[in-house]
């Protein structure tokens, strides 16, 4: 449960901050041209509202709804979520939207999004400046990689340590690295101290798609870092830099091979052999009923030399846009496989972004993870779909190049079903969410 609450604050917070910065972007351009905002609100205030104020001389309402799915900025003379169409049968005034020139209103329907991503550039710099850049090196991680089945078909072998990706070096353990070896024709390893090259076949990223099981992780011993209270490991008399080797007679070289086989013996007793200053030492423990011992065990980034680069203040911008400008590449590159069968059923939706947060709450993480889904609200916001703002670009753009406006008619039926599109794709992804819960 605690978990729970801590990955939802984050995500509250995280998506609170995302969309006042959107709905800013289209606040203040929209008062840049002198047109009238009527409403600025974080999350929806359908029937009633938690909050609102309304400042003297003040034309715009703001305040804080009950339904915490986004947020909006409701300006005069334009058709939006709000459907006004008694506002709309009125003849045009000065100060609405629809009065002003079309590249004004260009600006202000791309405010939001450029402000996203602004703001994902900002935070990725400032978190290189405040914490650096520290990772990994693939070739450091002596043990190698423990791979997911879907990998074990094509070749992969637990401990193998990845190298190249078509001939190029894989540096870090990341999203990049994960995408270079979907993408490529060969993969490169260190598989006993022998360099082997792995054929990967052409719908790899499919089959991932499809398993479910994810790439690899870290091979790394479980080395005792400190205990958790009333740990029945303690209470046998482990210590910590203890490394388990041996759990009920079965040999337990890393971390997962001691987590599954603990997981054999939930409310019994089991014989534990730990590696301690050279010498082996057993252990007779009574496990919990979840099958744990109740130690945190060291990290591999403990373990296993990593690099730290630092960064100046001004120094971080480039390296904070370099990066923002690589992730927005890579998710966009993602793109086509949301338009597969496998791609199509591994959306998810707010279960699956809460996820994405640390069970424990850590700044450097939260932020990480607040630009990288900037990117994403930038990105997916500008896509050409009637209700998001790049659907108003596209018929902005459409009145530019044919010098006529759709008709308010129009307008209303695209919006129309530019949310009930969004709002069948939210059930959808949250279905999935519901489905991957109870069933896997």
């Amino acid at each position: 449960m605690e978990t729970f609450l801590v990955r939802a604050l984050q995500l509250i917070l995280s998506l609170s901050i995302l969309v006042l910065v959107h709905e800013l972007g289209h606040f203040l351009f929209a008062r840049l041209f002198k047109v009238r905002v009527e409403k600025f609100y974080l999350f929806f205030d359908i029937w009633f509202s938690l909050f609102k104020f309304k400042p003297k001389n003040s034309e715009t309402e703001y305040g804080i709804g009950w339904l915490p799915l986004g947020g909006y900025c409701k300006i005069s003379g334009m058709i939006d979520e709000s459907m006004d169409k008694e506002a709309m049968a009125q003849p045009p005034k000065p100060y609405e939207f629809r009065s002003k020139p079309a590249w004004q209103r260009l600006l202000i329907m791309v405010a939001g999004v450029l402000f996203n991503f602004l703001l994902a550039l900002f935070i990725y710099s400032m978190v290189l400046f405040a914490w650096g850049d520290t990772y990994l090196p693939l070739k450091n991680v002596k043990a190698g990689m423990d791979y997911s089945e879907t990998f074990h078909e094509v070749g992969f072998r637990d401990g193998d340590i990845l190298l190249a990706a078509d001939g190029a070096e894989l540096e870090r353990f990341d999203e990049n690295s994960f995408r270079q070896v979907l993408n490529a024709k060969t993969v490169t390893v260190l598989r006993d101290g022998v360099e082997t090259v792995i054929p990967m076949p052409e719908d790899m990223a499919q089959r991932v798609l499809r398993d479910k099981q994810g790439f690899a992780d870290y091979r790394f011993p479980m080395v005792i870092d400190r205990f958790a209270e009333s740990s029945p490991a303690e209470k046998a008399g482990l210590q910590p830099g203890d490394t388990v080797r041996v759990v009920g007679g079965v040999a337990t070289p890393t971390f997962y091979d001691v987590s599954k086989q603990l997981a054999e013996y939930k409310n019994r007793e089991v014989t534990v052999e730990v590696e301690r200053s050279g010498a082996t030492h057993s252990f007779v423990l009574h496990l919990d009923s979840l099958g744990k011992m109740g130690i945190y065990s060291q990290s591999p980034y403990e373990m296993y030399q990593t690099v730290t680069r630092k960064f100046g203040f001004f120094e971080s911008f480039p390296a904070g846009i370099h990066l923002g400008v690589n992730t927005l590449k890579g998710y966009v590159s993602d793109m086509k496989y949301v338009f597969t069968k496998e791609g199509a059923s591994s959306l998810g939706g707010f279960g699956t972004i809460g996820s994405l947060f640390p069970a424990v709450w850590d700044w450097e993480s939260f932020w990480m993870k607040t630009a990288f889904l900037s990117i994403i609200l930038a990105f997916m916001n500008i896509l050409p779909i009637p209700a998001l703002d790049g659907g108003h670009v596209m018929f902005l753009l459409y009145e530019v190049i044919a010098r006529r406006k759709p008709s308010d008619k129009f307008l209303e039926y695209a919006q129309i079903t530019g949310m009930a599109l969004l709002f069948a794709l939210l059930i959808y992804a949250n279905g999935n969410d519901i489905l991957r819960y109870f069933f896997h």
